[in-house]
């Protein structure tokens, strides 16, 4: 086996998806990363989600904000609802698991607050009932999704879809997304 032939196969099919962003992608993480600045101006939260990798994503980009990106800067609110494992195991045994984030938002989100979900195939159930509570709460939804979206994409009011069937290339470019935004949000409230 020739592991040099494997390193440039992935090399090269990262370079394809990252070439095929084009204006439009650009303007939707423009668009969103507007949503997010106005929603840390207004002194509302930023809720993250996911499963497996992409809770992993969740978790970092949350981080980057109530920690810090580049700037020395104040915290700025931003919880992953991947990181309570009190919360999650008891939603997964008193309801189940596809509640998950479901009664996090419920529970600790209010209007004006946005949810960012995370989600390589755009149908896992527990993202999906989260993004419907977020539309019965008022809380806006945005999420960054793979493949063909999945239904994730009809019910979120903002997706960012990576046209790839592979969970490698699609996480790559959601995490290269996200630090987007905390760029742009930091630039956003000046707070460089």
């Amino acid at each position: 086996m020739k592991f040099k032939n494997i390193i440039s196969s992935h090399i090269q099919e990262h370079k394809n998806v990252l070439n095929s962003f084009n204006d439009e992608m650009i303007e939707k993480i423009e668009e969103i990363s507007t949503i997010l600045v106005q929603t840390l101006s207004n002194k509302n939260t930023i809720f993250w989600c996911g499963n497996g990798g992409s809770a992993g994503d969740s978790q970092h980009l949350a981080a980057e904000l109530i920690g810090r990106y580049k700037a020395d800067r104040r915290p700025l609110k931003s919880i992953a609802l991947t990181t309570d494992s009190s919360a999650i195991t008891c939603i997964s045994n008193d309801y189940s698991y596809e509640k998950v984030f479901e009664r996090q938002i419920e529970g600790l989100g209010v209007k004006g607050d946005v949810l960012v979900a995370i989600s390589t195939s755009g149908n896992s159930k527990n993202v999906i009932n989260a993004l419907i509570k977020c539309n019965d709460i008022g809380i806006k939804s945005v999420c960054l999704l793979g493949k063909d979206g999945g239904q994730a994409k009809s019910i979120a009011e903002h997706s960012i879809i990576i046209d790839s069937d592979s969970t490698a290339r699609i996480q790559e470019m959601h995490i290269m997304i996200g630090q987007i935004f905390c760029d742009l949000i930091e630039h956003g409230l000046s707070l460089k």
